[in-house]
């Protein structure tokens, strides 16, 4: 039996949001940790609208952040789910940061996520495999493939010097 499938275009999700002092230091910075969270929590709704149910966070990859965010500003996350394998898939984030007074947006970090699609038993689940619709899922979905193979080469080197440790 074949897997069903859905378009990238079907699971794109954008939200924006304003910085408020709550989500800052006292130097009107934004913390890392408050983009983190919303970095997850759209790559969870990226991830959900592709697999149509229940996923959870396995990893993320390095997250850079290339300037500043500072309370006011808009900022504006874009998840694309990049890649979907038996379980798991992968899912980009785009972060971007405007000062909304002078309207110029910036790119403010991007990371990447791999999610695990859960069954009603809280077990990993077969999600959808994915159907790429542009030149631009095509790249996405190379560099996706290159990531993965990464993170499977650093887990098995990983593994390796736990059994040696024994």
């Amino acid at each position: 039996m074949t897997r069903p499938k859905r378009c990238v275009s079907e699971s794109k999700t954008v939200v924006a949001r304003v910085m408020m002092p709550q989500d800052a230091n006292i130097a009107g910075n934004v913390f890392g940790g408050a983009i983190l969270k919303m970095v997850d929590e759209i790559a969870y709704v990226a991830a959900t609208k592709h697999a149509r149910t229940n996923v959870v966070t396995a990893s993320v990859d390095r997250m850079v952040f290339l300037s500043p965010v500072h309370v006011g500003d808009l900022v504006t996350l874009k998840a694309n789910v990049n890649a979907a394998w038996h379980s798991s898939l992968e899912v980009g984030v785009r972060v971007e940061a405007e000062d909304p007074l002078e309207g110029k947006a910036r790119h403010t970090g991007s990371s990447y996520l791999t999610l695990v699609g859960l069954g009603p038993d809280g077990k990993p689940t077969t999600v959808p495999g994915l159907v790429l619709e542009t030149d631009e899922d095509g790249r996405r979905n190379r560099e996706a493939m290159r990531r993965r193979a990464r993170r499977l080469e650093e887990k098995a080197v990983e593994n390796f010097g736990k059994k040696r440790r024994r």
